[in-house]
This record gives structure tokens, sequence and C-alpha cells, in this order.
């Protein structure tokens, strides 16, 4: 019953003379299956024994870089992605290599977003990567030779963040402005009815300041205003040829402005200037032309209604504000389509008009929930503003919205020539961490960041023939305290049921499972595992390197496994390295 359930979920892959055993429980997609639950059904591993947790094997893969990826299990074989696209299949038993792809990246391809993935997809008879370098590659599931390689996105500088794109006469053209801005995919793929969906990142990052120029920030992300980028989509591709069915872009193609709302949806005060706002609208008739939206996360698919569920980022250009006056849709929001025509059904804008990096960034979570006795199909984001919202599935119609699951300070404030120091910031609340949700207990469980970022405006003035620049930059505080938060937040209330703090930012995801455990990793390369009732830490242990990608878990002739990859975070200052562990409890 087990091989036709999962032949159903991601196709037919049996090429191991081994039979698999009747009680093996696969980690088949990235979420472990469509609604991105992340929870776990597997027992034998639980709150009681958890501390007699040992190492079974682990493996250097040879890459040391920011490692995010989780790793997929199925039919006894681990499928994972590697920094830079390349992809390892080993036993799931032993951690012996079967076959691995290196992947040959464009010559002299700028990244948007540094080497790390997400993870694969597998289904059909083949393994697909989506590539930092734009590409949407299919191998094969028995060897890992390329089945068929294509290009999802230009990522010429004609078509990226570049002033190559300015128009003569513009400002920005003169101004020594560097750091063309690559367009690449971050998420995992995911396969659902003959489609491979994947979408792209890079869009909305902005242009950069010559580094040698005088004034110029160090350490620090810039915005300017201007017309330059390109709009970010999320696409569907078939399974068989890579041929491009349909593609959604994450800008609106009419009125992106929309209807200028002084609030977000649930009524808190964006400090906008609506007048301004509208009075700039005839001098910036293109703005959507360029106007952003990466496509971080992962689709979250609901297989009943036909419909999927991602987040999109910030519009562009980031932070300044002046060149793109109204809401920006569909920018900051969690969409839903319609997932046979990529037909948008429904958008909510969590943060219209961003100026903050506040990207709907980690995966959306599908559920039921019970409304005045009637149980409604539902969907929950985590969000980097710091709650954690719900909504009616078919409708859009926000059902819940959760207190703060960390602190929030000076939130939505304008930056200011002097600075102004906001939680959370543009890394989050809940970057592109996934979520996991226990759908007995309605309770959701987030990793958190707490670390203050300074939004400013600057000026560099003239100098010779290079002219003026306003600008608004971002930093993140270095010196000032930071750390993580982890959260059981009651769905039923909203209410936090338990919180538990952490020595380092949450950056790498989470593992729920029925045994009552919650597993997360840390930066400081701990990786733990809490009761899920009461947030007491159970068992941890210390690996070489930042623990900053999700566990998984996984049953192989009736032994239940927890498996990691361990390769830190260079964008946080975590050690890398190039690891994947797997944990057991010990023969009887």
């Amino acid at each position: 019953m087990r091989k036709i359930i999962y032949s159903l979920l991601v196709g037919s892959i049996v090429f191991s003379s081994i039979q698999p055993h009747a009680k093996d429980i696969d980690w088949p997609m990235y979420g472990l299956d469509y609604s991105h639950q992340r929870h776990s059904p597997l027992t034998q591993i639980k709150a009681s024994n958890v501390a007699n947790l040992q190492s079974t094997w682990r493996v250097h893969t040879g890459v040391k870089a920011s490692f995010q990826a989780t790793p997929l299990v199925v039919d006894r074989v681990m499928y994972v992605s590697l920094p830079f696209n390349h992809v390892l299949a080993l036993d799931a038993v032993t951690g012996k290599e079967i076959w691995r792809y290196q992947h040959q990246r464009k010559k002299d391809y700028r990244l948007c977003c540094g080497p790390a993935n997400r993870g694969v997809a597998v289904s059909d008879g083949k393994v697909f990567v989506g590539t930092v370098d734009a590409r949407l590659i299919a191998l094969d599931a028995r060897t890992g030779k390329v089945v068929w390689d294509i290009e999802v996105a230009d990522g010429s500088s004609a078509s990226a963040e570049s002033i190559q794109t300015l128009q003569d006469g513009d400002k920005l053209k003169n101004s020594s402005i560097a750091g063309q801005s690559g367009i690449g995919i971050a998420m995992a793929p995911i396969v659902y009815q003959g489609k491979v969906l994947v979408g792209i990142t890079g869009v909305g990052y902005g242009l950069h300041l010559d580094s040698e120029r005088e004034g110029a920030p160090l350490g620090a992300v810039v915005g300017f205003a201007g017309s330059y980028g390109r709009a970010g989509f999320l696409a569907a591709f078939d399974v068989k040829t890579g041929q491009r069915i349909w593609q959604f872009d994450t800008v609106a193609p009419q009125a992106w402005e929309g209807t200028f709302t002084t609030t977000t949806p649930d009524g808190v005060p964006l400090n906008r200037d609506i007048n301004l706002e509208k009075n700039n609208l005839h001098r910036y008739p293109d703005a959507a032309k360029y106007g952003g939206g990466s496509a971080w996360t992962t689709p979250a698919i609901d297989t009943k209604r036909g419909l999927l569920y991602f987040g999109t980022g910030n519009p562009s250009p980031q932070m300044d504000d002046t060149s793109r006056p109204g809401d920006n849709l569909y920018t900051i929001s969690l969409v839903c389509l319609d997932i046979h025509t990529g037909k948008i059904r429904w958008h909510y804008q969590q943060v219209p008009h961003d100026l903050w990096g506040y990207d709907v960034a980690s995966p959306a979570i599908l559920f039921d929930y019970e409304v005045q006795g009637k149980k409604i199909p539902a969907v929950g984001q985590a969000s980097k503003v710091g709650w954690y919202y719900v909504h009616d599935r078919v409708t859009g119609r926000l059902l819940k919205k959760s207190e703060a699951f960390i602190p929030q300070t000076n939130l939505f404030a304008r930056p200011t020539p002097e600075g102004i120091v906001i939680t959370p910031g543009a890394v989050g609340g809940v970057n592109w961490t996934p979520t996991a949700l226990n759908p007995k207990t309605l309770t959701a469980f987030v990793p958190a960041i707490h670390w203050p970022v300074r939004y400013s405006k600057k000026t560099i003035p003239a100098k010779g023939d290079k002219p003026s620049l306003d600008y608004s930059t971002l930093e993140l505080l270095m010196d000032e305290p930071r750390w993580g938060v982890l959260s059981a937040v009651d769905l039923k209330t909203g209410k936090m049921k338990w919180q538990v703090k952490t020595p380092e930012p949450l950056v790498g995801g989470l593992l729920s499972t029925a045994g009552d455990l919650i597993f997360v990793g840390e930066g400081n390369g701990s990786l733990n595992a809490f009761d899920a009732k009461n947030g007491h830490r159970l068992w941890t242990t210390t690996l070489s390197a930042g623990v900053n990608a999700p566990p998984i878990t996984y049953q192989i002739d009736g032994i239940q496994y927890i498996a990691v990859a361990a390769g830190g975070n260079q964008l946080f200052g975590f050690k890398q390295g190039d690891e994947i562990h797997v944990y057991s409890l010990p023969k009887k």
C-alpha cells in the first residue's frame, strides 16, 4: 500500500534490488507532502528516548558553503542538492554515494543571493533541481545523467538589475553604480500532475554603490529610485520535456498601484505619504515593468481544489519608494493560483508599498481550521513582520492573526537621515525558514530571528562629473544583542503556548513528529530536540558547522532516522561546512 501511495505522490523510481520494507516511510518532497506541514507520523523516536540518539553515518560532500537544502528520501535513496546545485544520491541506510551530478554554471554568471538552494524534487524517474544560474534541470534518478536542461529566465545584464538597463539621461546612468544583481532559483521545485513548479529570485535586490566611491557604505544593503529591474514569476514546466506550460508574473499587469491603502489589510498604519505617491504616478508610468517580487517559497498544493499557495518578495526598487508609487501589487503577498492554468484566485498583501524587505519568504502550510463550529480549509503563513496569519484557503479571508512571536519596535517606520532601528527588520521575524504544524493540536511551530536593523536615508554629494545621489540603506546591527525564538503558536486562539529563547537567530527550519518532538538546528552547530508539549530541550549535539537547513525523518526496515545538512550560512556569519548527518536510536 505504501508503494502505491508514494507512486501517486512522487512517481515510481524503484531501481534498488532491495525490496522496501513494509514499514518504510519516505520523506518524498520538500515539506514532506503537498501540505508542507513537516509533521511526520513516525513515533519510534519520542520524548522518552530521544536522549539516546546517536550518530549513524555522516558524509563530507566536498562543498563547503551555505547549505539550506532539505534532503529527500525515496525508496531507500537520499537525494540532496549541495551549494552551487551539485546533487548527490546516497544510500539512505549507509550514506554510500550512488551517483553525483556536478553542475557547470554559466560562465561569469552573477549570483543573486549566494550559492545555496533549498532542495530537489523527485518524480517520474527524475530528480529536478533549480539552479543559481536560473536553469531547471532534470536528472535521471538511476544515474544522475542530465535528461533535459532548460533556461527558466534570461539572466543576462539586459534583463537583470543593472545600469545597462537604464535609459540615456537617467541620473543613475553616470553615477558609477556597480553590482549587477543576477537572477536565480532558490526554492526547491515541486511536481504535480506532470508539472514542475519553480520561481525566480534576484528581482528586487537592487543596484549597489561602487565600493570605491567616497561615502559608500560597507556591509550595507542599499536602494536607489529608478527604472531598472524586472518582474518575478512562478512557472510550470512539463516533466517530460521541460516545455513551459504557464507563467504567473508576480507583478499585477494592470493597476499595480492598487488602492493606495494607508494600512496593512489587518489595520496597522503604514506611514505613507499618499498625496506624494499619487503626484508621482505620472512620472513613473512604467514602474510595474521593473516591479520585483521574487518567488522564494516552494508552493503548497491543495490537490482537492487544484490550488497552489506561495509567497512573493519585495517590490523593485528596494527600500527607496520614490519611483514606485502605489501598493505595488502583488509583491509581499501570499498568492493563490489555479495550478492548471496559473491564473490568480486571490492574494493577501501583508505589507503594501514595502520599504523594509518584508518578503513573504517562509512556505505556506495547509490544514483544516474550525470557525464557529464549521471546518474550513485553511492556509497559514509565518511572516517576517512577526505574526502568524491564517486564511480561508478558497477565498483568502483572514481567519486569525496571532499575537507577535518576536519583539516589534518601530514597525513600519520610514527611514530617516539619522537612521531608525526597527525590529523585526529585513531578516525577519521568519525568513525563508520553513515552519511546522501539528494538525491534531492545531499548533504551529515557528523558528524566528531577533536582529535589529537600522534603516537610513542618505545623500552622497556631487563630485566632479558624478551627480549627487540619494539612496536608502539598511544595516544589520552586528553589535546589538540578537537571538532566536522558538514558538509554539495555538492557532485556535492565536496565543503562544510556549516560547524558548536560543543563543543564535533561528535560520534553517523545523521538523515536527508524532513522537511529540521538534527538531531544529542553530548557527553555532547545535542540533536540538525539544518537547513539543512544553518546549523543554531533551537532546542536543554539536556539529562542526552551522545547522542552518531543515531536519527530516524517515524510516527504513523499521528503523527511524533523523537527517540534516550542516553547512552554515555566510550571510549570518555562521561557520560553513560540508556535512550530512544521520541519527538513530541504538540497536536493541
